[in-house]
């Protein structure tokens, strides 16, 4: 019977992922959401090392299943000359190369750009890494922190002269990998505009400082003279912005702009505060921020909590936010609703919660159910459809050790 089901997005697209751990497999994460078919080469004997991240049961990590849903498996050793021959002859098959090796391995196994693009003039490769492939950095092997450090951001946080606190989660890793996708999928649009295919040079470093919304034009403009100092838990061009202590708990408060900050006077009984020369306007705040948040903070030592004080602020419209644990996040209705956190299925760990996408399509409204694979799962089904081996040969490349699977 026909099915008037529509195809995904990216559906037809074809994908060679090179990648392990989070940035790289981040860009072809989003694209296997998206419907892309991805060969994920997983180097013999062991394949992605984040397989042994945890959390682990049954040799299952749910961590790697995150990272890889929708993707086939294909592993392979590559420094054979059968396993270097199998993976020459996927590359003309595909649209995109992905890798994340440091600069220059990807080359050693013999498909830098220049050689896979005479394999396949169309294919964009995407290359994502530390440091980038050019510049005195680029060979040195880095992980998130390292260019979160080299990009100045890790020196903005705790308070001015304490101790740094960086956040704890992969804000540089995962911004990379949806960086690398928006310059694959640009680059796509440019191929199907002229036929032209091309190599992208995506670091982690690049992009940890384009998130600099202020302080690298501050300091430059200025010829100097602004200096970047680090104020904990607050914003430092902004007051009223930053982080309060109520009775039960934390949280966020952004009353900067004038109305907000007359409307949050208002709502503590402090109407005058509004028209005080020191609180005026945002610089005048900025300049006495102590005393603006020790109004705000005797307010809120007169309320019973948290949940009271953001009834309050809600109510008012002013911008604020509770500080919650990943726990109360998960379980958040809005987050639920959206799919923000969203359970899915594994033929191992069972049901779980993950991020969801946060691309929204309006035309595809609806996300696909994926697995994870085992371990060269899809050898005999890349290499049967791609590349059209016989059962014999492909038998042949298992019992040399080419091809290796394992069931986790």
């Amino acid at each position: 019977m026909a099915t008037n089901a529509r195809k995904a997005l990216l559906d037809g697209y074809k994908v060679i992922d090179f990648t392990q751990y989070v940035a790289g497999p981040t860009v072809t994460k989003l694209m296997a959401e998206l419907g892309a078919e991805i060969i994920k080469v997983e180097l013999a004997p062991e394949g992605d090392l984040s397989r042994k991240f945890p959390y682990i049961r049954d040799q299952r990590s749910a961590y790697f299943v995150q990272q890889n849903r929708g993707k086939m498996s294909l592993c392979i050793d590559i420094k054979t000359a059968a396993g270097k021959a199998i993976v020459s002859d996927l590359i003309p098959k595909v649209d995109v190369l992905v890798q994340n090796y440091a600069p220059g391995v990807i080359g050693r196994m013999g498909f830098d750009y220049e050689s896979v693009s005479k394999l396949n003039p169309k294919i964009i490769m995407c290359s994502v890494s530390t440091f980038g492939q050019t510049g005195p950095l680029s060979p040195e092997p880095g992980y998130d922190f390292i260019g979160q450090s080299y990009a100045g951001v890790t020196s903005l946080s705790g308070e001015d002269g304490g101790p740094y606190y960086p956040p704890a989660l992969a804000l540089g890793d995962v911004s990379t990998g949806v960086h690398a996708y928006a310059a694959v999928a640009t680059a796509l649009l440019h191929r199907e505009r002229t036929g032209e295919g091309q190599h992208l040079d995506i670091s982690l470093l690049d992009s940890y400082f384009h998130y600099h919304d202020m302080a690298v034009s501050m300091v430059s403009a200025s010829h100097g003279e602004a200096r970047v100092r680090r104020v904990g838990n607050q914003i430092g061009t902004l007051s009223p912005a930053g982080i309060f202590t109520t009775k039960t708990g934390s949280l966020w408060i952004f009353a900067f702009q004038d109305n907000h900050w007359a409307k949050l006077c208002e709502v503590m009984g402090r109407a005058e505060l509004a028209r005080a020369k020191d609180c005026i306007d945002l610089p005048a705040r900025v300049a006495n921020r102590k005393k603006v948040n020790e109004a705000i903070n005797s307010w809120l030592a007169t309320l019973p909590g948290t949940d009271a004080a953001v009834t309050i602020l809600r109510e008012a419209r002013i911008p604020h936010a509770p500080v919650l644990t990943v726990e109360e996040a998960m379980q958040h209705p809005h987050l639920v609703e959206r799919g923000t956190v969203r359970t899915v299925h594994d033929r191992i760990l069972g049901d779980f919660q993950i991020p969801g996408v946060p691309l929204r399509f309006s035309g595809f409204p609806d996300p696909l159910e994926l697995q994870a694979p085992f371990l060269g799962e899809h050898n005999r089904k890349i290499l049967t459809n791609y590349l059209g081996f016989s059962n014999d040969r492909i038998a042949q490349l298992e019992k040399d050790g080419v091809l290796q699977s394992a069931q986790h």
